[in-house]
């Protein structure tokens, strides 16, 4: 095992900025005031587990249709520098039309948490750092989802509106500088 700070640093803002868990406060809120019952246990083990199943199938995945990592982390790191936009000018490309259910699986585990961003995200990282420590990052990203799907009440008192939106802009700056860098990085392989 080659456990490296720097890389599960790395990660772990990386996915923390992709998860957004903090961004999507609102929506929890939102469902919360319809009555929906937020299993912060239940949305939290699943998410992990579809994330921790595409980390590892995700190759399988890409081999089966013929595409090296390389390939994705480039296609990746553009799709994380549409989300960067997203946060960073206040528009919106991506639009979440996936079908309702139970709020602990659907939206909230998928594709809020586990999504095609954070797919992507965990991907494009596979080409630049271990997988064990993409793996420690996930795990911490993910108790950071339950403290926060817990907490959501306290969260949004003690931050306000104003004070999620500009933690939002500044990690879409920082989500922007991954994805320059994760394109960089890859793209001299494929040149």
């Amino acid at each position: 095992m080659n456990f490296d700070l720097v890389q599960i640093a790395s990660t772990f803002i990386a996915l923390f900025i992709i998860i957004d868990i903090l961004g999507s406060v609102p929506i929890i809120l939102g469902l919360k005031a319809k009555g929906e019952k937020i299993k912060s246990g239940s949305i939290s083990v699943v998410s992990f587990l579809i994330l921790l199943l595409f980390l590892f199938a995700g190759d399988w995945i890409l081999q089966l249709f013929n595409v090296d990592i390389q390939s994705f982390a480039v296609a990746g790191s553009l799709v994380i520098f549409l989300f960067a936009i997203e946060m960073v000018l206040d528009i919106e490309i991506y639009k979440n039309r996936g079908p309702e259910g139970s709020a602990s699986i659907v939206p909230i585990a998928f594709p809020l948490v586990a999504g095609p961003a954070s797919f992507t995200t965990l991907l494009s990282l596979r080409a630049a750092y271990d997988v064990e420590n993409i793996i420690v990052a996930l795990l911490l990203n993910i108790v950071w989802v339950y403290f926060v799907l817990r907490f959501t009440d306290k969260i949004e008192k003690f931050f306000g509106e104003s004070g999620i939106y500009i933690m939002r802009k500044f990690f879409g700056i920082i989500l922007l500088a991954i994805s320059v860098k994760l394109f960089t990085e890859n793209i001299g392989s494929l040149l």
